[in-house]
């Protein structure tokens, strides 16, 4: 795992690869590899013990030539301000993948939330939103749920918009509790997506996954969702998994709705009684298996640990978790990768329909949402190998950033220039 690789950069790097393919004017390229705004504040916050904490915070808004900045709200001791720019960005071209009118946009507050108790997080959130609320909006920015948020938090944003702006507006934010006007199907569409993605690529590269081994690094919602559906859906068999304490591994499969149970009731997977044998991360992602799927955080692996993958397919579950290098490594070692972009897309989509449902106030069942959400990820599969295929490109990341870029580009060229 590399540390200090920056997530902007990597951006950057993946757009010019994809933009190498197609005709772009440099300045037009310029701009739509820079965040169009960022918003970095200082939240002073009163303690549970009446002392005052400073969290610094961000939002980055990169792009919205195809609509509306969207993107999620982390909390986490690593958010930067490069972070949260390249997340937006990877926002954008996500969106535009998928062909969900929206841009991209990002936000993140530097904290452990572990440190904090639920009052103390509740008044730094709403602090946040505060500082939110001239950006966002229905038809302006609609933040979402990321790293250690969900839809506590969201409904905190949600109800502190509303009470300063004296309205209704349930579509300021997705990943609300369905109570406060979220969507069914929303909990799981990350992992949905995922799984998706692996179906669709099994069989264009004619594999069977029934009998597929899988590795899933990061037991979070992302993860756990995609090795319980990959299972239980289309029995692939789920060998190792991990979270920030460590791996397990069993050869001959773990339970995968179990060693979620277990992560939920111990914080960890580690101990789980399931496993034969205990790894560290790395380890992890070096198994020789048929499906690897990192779902944690970005530069997870980099180009010397990419030397040791020995994965047939990769699908990236979390933003940005291969540098440049490794995809250069791995395109040489005709390892198939599955961009994030694509992959991870369920979350953002689902959170359309969200927004959507808000917005006309009729909501969706469970199943309409998740037959949305495939026709959404396949017919964006289909585009991606139909660019691969036309363009002979290196690999289906390039493909995918060329769809994005090639849409983006469209919509900015159609709207024209301001003088």
């Amino acid at each position: 795992m590399s540390d200090d690789i920056n997530p902007f950069e990597s951006l950057q790097e993946q757009i010019d690869d994809a933009a190498a393919h197609i005709d772009v004017d440099d300045g037009v390229l310029e701009r739509i590899k820079n965040p169009e705004r960022v918003l970095e504040a200082n939240l002073s916050v009163e303690l549970d013990d009446g002392s005052v904490g400073v969290f610094r915070a961000y939002r980055s808004q990169f792009n919205g030539d195809r609509g509306p900045y969207k993107g999620g709200i982390r909390y986490h001791p690593g958010v930067s301000r490069d972070e949260v720019k390249a997340l937006s960005g990877w926002m954008v071209y996500k969106c535009a993948v998928v062909d969900i009118p929206y841009g991209g946009g990002k936000g993140g507050i530097v904290i452990d939330p572990r440190a904090h108790s639920a009052a103390e997080l509740e008044r730094i959130t709403r602090a946040f939103a505060t500082e939110l609320r001239p950006l966002i909006g229905e038809d302006r920015d609609i933040p979402a749920p990321d790293v250690n948020t969900g839809q506590r938090e969201m409904n905190w944003i949600k109800d502190t918009y509303e009470t300063l702006e004296n309205t209704t507006a349930p579509g300021v934010i997705t990943g609300k509790a369905i109570d406060s006007g979220g969507s069914a199907g929303r909990v799981e569409a990350t992992g949905r997506s995922t799984m998706l993605t692996a179906r669709e690529t099994f069989d264009y590269l004619g594999k069977d996954l029934p009998d597929a081994s899988v590795a899933v690094q990061g037991y979070g919602n992302a993860g756990s969702v995609a090795a319980k559906l990959l299972e239980a859906d289309h029995g692939a068999t789920v060998v190792a998994v991990s979270d920030s304490s460590g791996a397990v591994y069993n050869p001959d499969g773990l339970d995968a709705e179990a060693a979620k149970e277990y992560k939920n009731e111990t914080g960890s997977v580690t101990g789980y009684p399931g496993a034969s044998k205990e790894l560290t991360n790395e380890e992890l992602l070096a198994l020789d298996v048929d499906l690897l799927v990192p779902a944690a955080l970005e530069n997870a692996i980099d180009g010397e640990l990419a030397t040791e993958v020995d994965a047939d397919v990769i699908v990236e579950a979390a933003n940005g978790p291969l540098t440049p290098e490794a995809d250069d490594v791995l395109t040489d070692r005709d390892v198939t990768v599955v961009p994030d972009i694509l992959a991870n897309a369920g979350g953002v989509t689902v959170s359309y329909f969200e927004w959507v449902q808000n917005r006309q106030r009729f909501y969706w069942t469970e199943s309409r949402v998740n037959e949305e959400l495939k026709r959404h990820i396949v017919e964006a599969f289909d585009g991606l190998v139909e660019c691969y295929e036309a363009y002979d490109l290196p690999n289906f990341r390039t493909a995918a950033y060329v769809v994005a870029l090639q849409r983006v580009l469209n919509a900015s060229e159609e709207a024209g220039r301001w003088p």
